[in-house]
């Protein structure tokens, strides 16, 4: 047998100068980094206030609910738990999710519903099985970031239409169509990061409108069960299928909408548990979508999450956020009448009705990435908005999150956030006037 010789260069160095940059797939120059993930980390430091992150408030975690369901699903059904399971997720919590969507008219069936780690996942799968590079996808402007990172990596393009205190404005839409976006994504319930909500008879002309050009819609609705005040709105999913099945008993499902929730904002994020309403073809594609990406979502957490849930907790457990929520709301909403600067000047925001967001506008011209270096001295931080817009601007703007902070630390984070904005809308005052003095 031949001898092969291998030759070894000296310098073992050589061997970790791989130039992976030149490696990796194209799709990554599309890639970036959450601009709220990154903004998290600089603001982790336990003297900053933060309002940056959409994180629900840690101390209403059912710590002792899941430690009682865990201990009593590892004793009771331990090896099934720690044991691989079917993608399609745990049928017993899918059924749960089934019969609590009907309360809300969305009926479907087992074979229309797909666990996710996390509505994140979903987002994903949606982009891998819908989107072709260069595929135009119709969304608010401003828009959730995440669905933003999640489409861009699949090479999407964007159509916006603008929204103001009533949601999607629907007058801009038919025009949006018509450049023949592959699907609409709308947010109707509290809308991340705006805090809006789409009125129904903006919710109908959605429908209709789809309808009339053959656009699919994706529902995003991580937030509906957080309501504070008013009352609930039929889903997009439900108005789709009513339109369909007006001499028909019932609404089954149609499919022209895609409705996507998570037990992130009701239970725990870190349990990562999603879900989606898909015709049931859509469903067996995004199975194979996301067999190659984890195989299944956590069967130890989908069986916990339907432990907690059952026998009526969850409901109880809403219940209590959606006070504590609607508090704090009311804090941050009463602390900025209080400390921002006057209307007039151009300052305004949201006054949403649920969730865990408003947003603010500042006048033309200011760039709230400033603004926060300012704020930052002043303890507090927040996520500026341009990010959120994916096809650009919004400079102006700011996402604030109420719902993780104490309502002592709202008064006193709005206050230091409402001095910053003051000292740099006084600053670009001073600009003005010396360039408007004659030479």
């Amino acid at each position: 047998m031949p001898t092969v010789t291998v030759a070894v260069p000296a310098d073992r160095s050589a061997f970790m100068t791989t130039p992976w940059q030149e490696r990796y797939a194209q799709r990554t120059q599309r890639m970036t980094s959450s601009a709220i993930r990154e903004l998290l980390k600089l603001t982790a430091r336990p003297d900053i206030i933060s309002f940056a992150g959409g994180l629900p408030a840690p101390e209403l975690f059912p710590v002792d609910e899941i430690r009682r369901a865990a201990d009593e699903l590892l004793r009771r059904e331990g090896h099934k738990a720690l044991q691989y399971s079917t993608t399609e997720g745990y049928p017993p919590l899918r059924e749960m999710i089934v019969r609590h969507m009907a309360r809300y008219g969305i009926m479907v069936g087992l074979e229309n519903v797909l666990i996710t780690t996390g509505s994140q996942e979903a987002l994903d799968l949606i982009g891998k099985v819908l989107i072709n590079p260069g595929d135009r996808i119709l969304t608010e402007t401003p828009s959730y970031l995440g669905a933003i990172q999640a489409f861009n990596m699949y090479g999407a393009e964007y159509v916006t239409v603008p929204i103001d205190d009533d949601g999607l404005i629907t007058e801009h839409l038919e025009e949006a169509l018509r450049t023949g976006p592959k699907f609409m994504y709308v947010l109707p319930n509290f809308q991340n990061p705006a805090g809006v909500t789409l009125s129904r008879a903006r919710r109908q002309e959605v429908v209709r409108i789809g309808d009339q050009y053959g656009i699919p819609i994706i529902e995003d609705d991580p937030y509906g069960q957080l309501r504070y005040e008013g009352q609930h709105i039929t889903p997009l999913v439900v108005l789709d299928a009513e339109m369909h099945n007006e001499h028909r008993n019932g609404h089954a499902y149609r499919g022209n909408v895609i409705y996507l929730s998570t037990f992130s904002k009701t239970l725990a994020p870190g349990l990562r548990l999603g879900w989606v309403v898909a015709p049931e073809q859509v469903v067996l594609r995004m199975v194979q979508a996301k067999q190659g990406t984890d195989l299944h979502s956590s069967t130890f957490d989908q069986m916990l999450a339907y432990e907690v849930a059952k026998g009526g907790f969850l409901d109880q457990h809403i219940r209590t956020l959606r006070q504590v929520y609607h508090r704090r709301r009311d804090v941050m909403l009463a602390a900025l009448e209080r400390a921002f600067p006057d209307p007039a000047l151009g300052v305004r925001w949201t006054r949403p009705q649920g969730g865990l967001f408003l947003w603010v506008t500042l006048p033309p011209g200011t760039d709230t990435s400033e603004v926060l270096i300012d704020a930052v001295k002043e303890k507090v931080a927040f996520v500026p908005g341009e990010s959120f817009h994916p096809g650009g601007g919004g400079k102006n703007t700011m996402r604030l999150n109420f719902s993780n902070a104490t309502e002592e630390q709202i008064e006193t984070g709005i206050a230091g956030l409402g001095r910053a904005i003051t000292r740099r809308l006084r600053r670009a005052q001073e600009v003005t006037a010396r360039e408007a003095q004659p030479a």
